[in-house]
């Protein structure tokens, strides 16, 4: 197994605590989360150890006292935004959400769609949602946001959206994506409870920057390169080191959105109330992220190879029409700043290199198409890299989860753990499908694996042994077919490619 670097328990402890002592201080408490509310992956890859369900753990442990509202942008559900881990629209996961919450014992209790000005494919959302019978509120963008601070801080800014009736003492604010309007709904309730005699307080959660790790430490820098498409950059919090004499880590759009904070303390908060001693964004929130770190050296290494994978899903998002040269250019000085290339993601040399076989066999007949494919998996605390490359049987992702489940349960390579009859078998239907590749697939494979298993001992050891695939480092030469990308994703490997479309070779 890899190395771990994070101490998930430690960090529950320490969170958990900081965040009852912030609920103690008002009636009640809206609190924002940054990031994945399940399965944060982002934070397993940065710090190894960290479990993908620790923020569920989290809420579970603040007690019943607690309700979840969601947020989304009507421009994201305009545009079909996806969250690019499982594929799903924005929408789609807060649907998801909904009902894995709900097993969870985790109600939402209300969805708010921000920044509304008239898109239909809101309205149809919204219909989607009280048809399932959940509250929805509508806010529409407030002009001028963050220059005109008078306006948002009064009657017509916060003041306007419909007020969200809560019964909860702690608020849960969360969102499938950024830019959802988290702390804009937040901050509306908390003008409009104030008004009503209610002493609510804010607080922020964001797992990333860590406050208290210099900005040019590489999980901060690792932050930067997940939000490289919307332009965030990490900076020294500058309320804090004005207030405190000492610097923070902190990110560009809360030090930006802290001066709406000042003028609602300076406005409608008395003096001795608990929200005057917020005096940086550093202050607003509560992370103790570091808390849980046990090993840096770990920390630092997952971080590059998080800002690898960033670079090569930018690149393909770019060769896809999905994000600017901008971000591209941003992502190589980020790159620069932690001091790695492109080369220096293994899986991406070894997928290359079976490319560069797969070319050299064509002869050999694989429907003109070459491409290679490579996973990282471990045995005995140490890194082993397979690798796979087309055929005119299979896909070259195929051949590397194949080549994969044979390593780790010992069957030799020269063993056929597919029974033959059935790979002729889903060959002959895709032929009489009319579909020109007829090689299979990763689902087909998983499909045959499974068959095998029935009655070939190698196979069913094979299949054993597919859940030590998960976290696996994972990298094809090109653009996968949705039969091939899709299942890896749900074995839950950290896949990234070349962004290619597989090449006739004309030699």
């Amino acid at each position: 197994m890899k190395k771990i670097g994070f101490d998930t328990q430690k960090y529950l402890d320490a969170q958990v605590k900081r965040i009852i002592e912030r609920v103690a201080l008002f009636d009640k408490l809206y609190l924002e989360f940054g990031g994945k509310l399940r399965f944060d992956n982002h934070a397993s890859r940065v710090l190894p150890g960290f479990q993908v369900d620790t923020k569920i753990k989290m809420l579970k442990k603040l007690g019943d006292d607690l309700e979840i509202i969601h947020c989304i942008s009507a421009k994201d559900i305009d545009r079909r935004k996806v969250r690019r881990d499982f594929g799903l629209t924005y929408e789609d996961q807060i649907l998801k959400d909904i009902n894995d919450l709900g097993e969870l014992g985790l109600a939402v209790s209300a969805v708010i769609i921000n920044r509304f000005n008239g898109e239909q494919s809101a309205l149809k959302f919204k219909q989607r949602l009280e048809n399932r019978g959940i509250r929805v509120f509508i806010a529409y963008e407030i002009p001028n946001y963050l220059e005109d601070i008078d306006l948002v801080v009064s009657d017509e800014g916060y003041g306007k959206p419909e007020w969200v009736p809560t019964e909860k003492k702690i608020i849960v604010v969360t969102a499938p994506g950024p830019n959802s309007g988290k702390m804009s709904f937040a901050m509306s309730q908390v003008y409009q409870d104030r008004k009503r005699g209610i002493m609510s307080g804010f607080a922020k959660f964001e797992t990333f920057p860590i406050w208290d790790l210099p900005v040019e430490h590489p999980v901060n820098i690792a932050y930067e390169a997940a939000t490289a498409d919307l332009g965030d950059y990490n900076c020294v919090d500058p309320w804090h080191l004005k207030a405190y004499g000492e610097e923070s880590t902190n990110y560009n759009r809360d030090v930006e959105n802290f001066v709406i904070m000042e003028r609602i303390i300076e406005r409608m908060v008395p003096d001795g109330d608990p929200m005057t001693e917020i005096k940086s964004p550093t202050d607003m929130g509560v992370n103790m992220a570091n808390q849980g770190i046990i090993d840096d050296d770990v920390i630092q290494v997952a971080s590059r190879q998080e800002v690898l994978r960033r670079y090569y899903q930018y690149k393909r998002e770019y060769v896809e029409g999905n994000t600017t040269f901008d971000t591209m250019e941003r992502m190589e000085k980020i790159m620069e700043r932690v001091g790695v290339k492109p080369e220096d993601r293994d899986v991406a040399t070894a997928a290359n290199k079976a490319m560069e076989i797969s070319k050299e066999a064509e002869d050999k007949g694989s429907n003109g198409l070459y491409s290679g494919a490579a996973i990282e998996i471990w045995m005995n605390n140490k890194p082993v890299i397979v690798t796979g490359k087309r055929s005119p049987i299979l896909h070259s992702e195929s051949a590397a989860l194949l080549n994969a489940v044979k390593f780790l349960s010992g069957v030799p390579d020269e063993i056929d753990v597919l029974s033959p009859i059935i790979i002729e078998s889903i060959r002959k239907l895709k032929i009489s499908m009319g579909l020109s590749d007829v090689s299979l697939d990763v689902r087909e494979v998983l499909d045959a694996l499974a068959v095998s298993a029935v009655f070939n001992p190698n196979a069913a050891e094979c299949l054993d042994e597919l859940p030590a695939l998960k976290n696996c480092e994972w990298h094809s030469t090109h653009i996968m077919d949705p039969g091939c990308e899709q299942p890896l994703k749900e074995l839950g490997l950290n896949i990234t490619t070349d962004a290619i479309i597989p090449r006739v070779n004309s030699t």
